[in-house]
């Protein structure tokens, strides 16, 4: 906690967009800030907003809204002022020196987040990342200078090299370093992947807004006793769970970190050995929050953030968590099919939950055949590493595999199709 930015602090929260931004987003984004303050353990003792024509470009915000924040702070004793915009080093360096207290941007408070939650020597490894990727572009004046005192003896400066040159090639060691590690995790998933595969064992990965109720479901599912708060980002580390389906069918189902509007990319990056495991997953559960009152904004975010990883070609089930707190008229208020509407806290919907799991994998998986040559019967191994085989029959001319899979995960050995089909 003594390297949090944020706990323990008193916070001012300041909503800023630009006019041609609709006011009520820039409001609603203000309050999720508020929360992710909050989450990361700062007292917030009050908020402002500023639409603008255009940003600032030395202090984002214009100068009579910093002077309204300078007084503010001061009247409610706040030491930290917390904006819902991603800073350059210059802008906060400029704030700061104005203000007197420590500024920082969404982006940060997240990261703060993150770094209080991660448990996992590989959770660690991934906020460290993050860290490391977002501060690089901001690397300026006194932060560091102060780096490199703390960096003395690692390594020697070179010929002209400036103190600025020479932090960042060491952050950029760093970077490379940890990603090395995170390599071995992501090897080490995927083994265990391939070995689920080999198991013909559906897997589910749950996705969706932080705070939309993921681990409890997970906990409902599969009674798993897994770490469960009202919080933005509660789970950061990925767990994976058996679930027994109505029809006796056993799947693994992981939870992981939750999506937030604005999510700060070096996150994705920094995630990726996490986020795997819900990429390789049979069927993605899109859970949300359906008493929520910016639920159907959620969903667009969520549905966007799976877009941009690639995933929009899975197949997903929509899970309207919270159905037990929302208003009736909710269930006429958004879109997404096929659906459920459930209560991970009741247990109301899961058995109709479970019934359309069940679909999903006997809709997504097929049957197919696969014939091999003498000559490519050495790939026989690698389609055994990534499809279930339900039959081998060897002949003269070469060998043919009967397999069960979805059609994307057949997709790199379809030349192997007879006929191409």
């Amino acid at each position: 906690m003594s390297l949090s930015k944020c706990f323990g602090k008193k916070a001012i929260c300041v909503g800023v967009g630009l006019k041609s931004e609709a006011l009520s987003d820039i409001k609603e984004n203000l309050i999720e800030l508020i929360d992710l303050a909050t989450a990361a353990g700062s007292d917030v003792v009050g908020s402002v907003t500023q639409t603008l024509q255009q940003w600032n470009p030395s202090l984002l915000l214009g100068s009579g809204k910093v002077d309204e924040l300078s007084e503010m702070a001061l009247n409610q004793g706040a030491n930290l002022i917390i904006i819902d915009h991603q800073l350059s080093g210059g802008q906060t360096r400029n704030l700061e020196k104005i203000l007197k207290v420590t500024v920082l941007d969404r982006n940060q408070v997240i990261l703060d987040i993150f770094a209080q939650r991660a448990q996992t020597f590989e959770g660690k490894l991934q906020v460290e990342l993050a860290q490391m990727m977002d501060q690089l572009p901001r690397m300026v004046g006194a932060w560091m200078e102060s780096l490199s005192r703390q960096g003395g003896g690692i390594g020697t400066r070179g010929p002209g090299e400036t103190a600025l040159e020479n932090d960042k090639r060491r952050i950029k060691e760093r970077i490379a370093a940890i990603k090395k590690k995170l390599d071995v995790v992501r090897k080490n998933r995927a083994q265990n992947r391939e070995a689920r595969i080999r198991s013909s064992v559906p897997s589910f990965a749950l996705v969706g807004y932080t705070n939309s109720g993921k681990s409890s479901l997970l906990q409902r599912l599969t009674g798993a006793d897994v770490f469960i708060k009202n919080q933005p980002f509660a789970t950061l580390d990925p767990t994976t769970r058996k679930v027994y389906l109505k029809d006796g069918t056993m799947a693994v189902v992981t939870d992981t970190v939750g999506f937030i509007r604005k999510i700060p990319t070096q996150l994705i990056e920094a995630f990726k050995a996490t986020l795997e495991e819900s990429a390789q997953a049979d069927v993605l559960l899109h859970i949300v929050d359906l008493s929520h009152p910016q639920k159907s904004k959620h969903i667009e975010v969520v549905d966007g953030i799976i877009k941009e990883l690639g995933w929009e070609k899975k197949k997903i089930i929509y899970v309207f968590n919270k159905s037990d707190q929302a208003d009736p008229a909710a269930k006429f208020q958004v879109k997404g099919y096929p659906r459920v509407f459930i209560s991970a806290l009741t247990g109301d919907g899961i058995e109709e939950l479970k019934n359309l799991m069940c679909q999903s994998i006997n809709e997504s998986q097929k049957e197919y055949e696969l014939f091999f040559s003498k000559a490519n019967e050495y790939l026989i191994f690698e389609v055994a590493k990534k499809l279930k085989i339900l039959s081998q029959e060897p002949s003269a001319n070469g060998t043919l595999l009967k397999v069960m899979a979805q059609a994307s995960e057949l997709e790199p050995f379809r030349y192997l199709l007879p006929n191409g089909n």
